[in-house]
């Protein structure tokens, strides 16, 4: 399962840069079937779309239900480079996914273990099974990189 989630969070990492690049908060994110197969892809767009729930997580959700034709992603795992917020909490029970697999914590929004533990709640409809701290230095450095640069501009 860790050389499976590593693989699966360098190729985030990957879209994350994208997100970078374009202005956006580097966070990257990637939707797999019960196979191991990539069915979704995203990286924050909040910036160049101009849209308030532009959020990695969402944006792979999205990729993934049109791939699959329908909302339910039961059976997916979802790998993300920074703790879920809530709002993508919301969307992760909502669509059935099974596992979150995320790199960084995040202990000023995380809604997978660090601020809030939405994800596990049992007083929900749906639990997630969550791994957390996966490749943490890389994903955590990345962001850390990303805001340094960009606090000096």
């Amino acid at each position: 399962m860790r050389e499976f989630a590593n693989s699966l969070m360098r190729e985030a990492m990957l879209l994350a840069d994208q997100a970078g690049a374009a202005g956006d908060i580097p966070v990257g994110a990637i939707v797999c079937d019960g196979a191991g197969k990539i069915i979704g892809r995203g990286f924050n767009t909040r910036e160049v779309a101009a849209d308030p729930v532009g959020h990695a997580e969402i944006n792979a959700l999205r990729a993934a239900a049109k791939k699959l034709g329908g909302w339910n992603l039961a059976g997916c795992t979802l790998i993300v480079t920074l703790e879920p917020c809530t709002m993508c909490a919301g969307a992760i029970i909502n669509s059935r996914i099974d596992r979150v697999i995320f790199g960084a914590w995040d202990e000023k929004a995380g809604a997978a273990g660090s601020l809030r533990d939405v994800l596990r709640d049992a007083r929900l409809p749906h639990q997630v099974e969550v791994i957390g701290g996966v490749m943490h230095a890389q994903t955590a450095n990345q962001l850390r990189e990303w805001f340094g640069e960009n606090l000096r501009s």
